[in-house]
């Protein structure tokens, strides 16, 4: 999961000047270089413009900042009503099933399960699905406590593009700003986990309760999303 990552990184590092490469050598399937396409994220009504209009404002509901490490800053978690939000740089998540583009190979981080999963039972697919992963619970924020559960919809906001996604994994409790490849690619971000990423402002928006069926299925999530993002922008 997300939140074991940074730990590993230092220690296969390590590893690395130890054991020999072909030692280390993994099965998992080789991946393309990630190519970082045009936007094709899911837009409509409301706008990117209009969300960020409603997120100008920050009231402080995190007792402490969360670091973003894309963007070497300091994040604090907003409240408003019927959602939080906060704005940071990118992380690329590419836990979950392995697949071409997540594997160990492709990530030095990968780990195979993610702390939500489909309604199937398998892991998240982060090729596949735009997922969300955020801080797991402490004194700073306690998403749980705030009504936020697994599934519940995001929207995520990217040089005028507009992603909806799912809470799909957590992470540190101390770091913030992280998605999945599949979320960096709609937006037309590089979303391959060795380098990709951005330090520019990406703005995430989550409403609790707002799960809306299978975690997987993007269609309902976008229909769900665009409802409840209305109502964010109407009562705020």
């Amino acid at each position: 999961m997300a939140k074991l990552k940074y730990a590993l990184a230092t220690l296969l590092a390590a590893a690395a000047v130890l054991v020999p490469a072909q030692l280390t050598a993994q099965a998992a399937p080789q991946a393309p270089a990630a190519v970082q396409a045009a936007p094709h994220a899911d837009g409509g009504s409301p706008t990117a413009a209009q969300l960020l209009a409603k997120t100008a404002n920050c009231k402080v509901v995190s007792k402490g900042t969360y670091t973003n490490t894309q963007a070497n800053k300091k994040v604090n978690i907003c409240g408003a009503t019927g959602a939080f939000f906060w704005t940071s740089g990118m992380n690329i998540d590419c836990d979950g099933q392995r697949t071409t583009q997540c594997n160990e190979n492709t990530d030095c981080c990968y780990q195979n399960d993610t702390s939500f999963h489909q309604s199937d039972g398998k892991p998240m697919n982060a090729a596949k699905t735009p997922y969300v992963v955020i801080p797991l619970p402490s004194s700073r924020f306690n998403y749980g406590a705030n009504g936020i559960k697994g599934g519940d919809i995001l929207a995520v906001v990217y040089k005028g593009q507009v992603e909806y996604a799912v809470f799909g994994d957590e992470g540190p409790n101390s770091i913030i700003g992280e998605a999945s490849y599949a979320t960096a690619q709609a937006l037309g971000i590089n979303p391959d986990p060795k380098n990709g990423g951005t330090a520019d402002p990406v703005t995430y928006i989550v409403f609790p309760g707002s799960k809306s069926g299978k975690i997987e299925d993007h269609a309902a999530t976008v229909t769900k999303g665009r409802q409840v993002a209305s109502t964010f922008v109407s009562k705020n």
